[in-house]
């Protein structure tokens, strides 16, 4: 690797993952954070998971530290980010890689429960680390921060909790780098299309009860390009891109990493 990130304090929040046969996007981001140099804090609620990232990390001769704590608890992330900063002394990117959905539903037909649950999940699990990390940031006059949307925001119409949480985290993430481009802190969004990741196969297949092929030709088969779909390393390097010094004049933007998918809505 060229070292694109050397020397730089990386904060990953979801750095673990479902377990399956492939990689998530953010097991995916904290390792290459970490093979082009970054000193990486794998956070995660699932200790055991984020371990297991820092794990494979340590291995290829990485450096990292695993962190469990819940992302859409506002004390957690005020402890995750004192802890990163007394050890580290600053923290140069912020990834937020937190998302979930499930049981979600057209507007007819979503119940509260379910609209409360997604939405307070995919929202707080950025806003929070982004509330507690911008006074580092802003202190240092420095900082990258990249957050995890999807194509739902503008593509999907049947998962309306889901599609406006991701909305809304575009939103927000504009707003965010609006706000803070005077001291020099940068904050961008991605959004992933199909994806060949555990959460989205093992997630989907149990949920539906579709055979794991059926539902990657399936997947496939809806991506113009190749007809396949992407896998955690291609948001990986895309977040790379976006947390590096190559990336010094962007901000605010929000980048589909989806094989051509969302172009077709124009």
């Amino acid at each position: 690797m060229s070292g694109r990130l050397q020397g730089k304090i990386a904060l990953v929040i979801g750095a673990g993952q479902t377990p399956g046969d492939t990689i998530g996007n953010g097991r995916a981001t904290a390792i290459l954070f970490a093979r082009e140099g970054a000193l990486v804090v794998a956070v995660d609620r699932d200790g055991a998971s984020a371990e297991a990232t820092v794990a494979t990390i340590l291995e290829e001769g990485g450096q990292a530290s695993a962190y469990a704590a819940d992302a859409t608890v506002e004390a957690e992330v005020e402890a995750l980010v004192a802890s990163c900063k007394s050890s580290y002394g600053r923290i140069d990117i912020l990834h937020n890689n937190v998302g979930i959905g499930g049981d979600d539903a057209g507007p007819a037909h979503v119940t509260e429960e379910v609209w409360d649950r997604i939405l307070g999940v995919n929202l707080k699990s950025a806003i929070f680390p982004c509330k507690h990390v911008l006074p580092v940031m802003r202190e240092q006059q420095s900082g990258a921060i990249v957050n995890i949307s999807s194509i739902a925001a503008v593509c999907s119409t049947g998962i309306v909790a889901y599609k406006t949480s991701k909305a809304g985290l575009n939103a927000y993430t504009q707003a965010l780098a609006v706000g803070n481009a005077k001291y020099g802190i940068r904050a961008n969004v991605i959004m992933p299309g199909l994806m060949n990741t555990p959460m989205a196969i093992e997630g989907i297949s149990a949920a539906r009860g579709v055979p794991k092929d059926d539902l990657i030709r399936a997947r496939d088969a809806m991506v113009p390009l190749g007809a396949k779909m992407g896998t955690g390393w291609d948001i990986a390097a895309a977040a790379v891109f976006l947390a590096s010094d190559e990336a010094q004049f962007i901000t605010g933007i929000v980048l589909p990493v989806d094989g051509g998918q969302s172009a077709r809505v124009g």
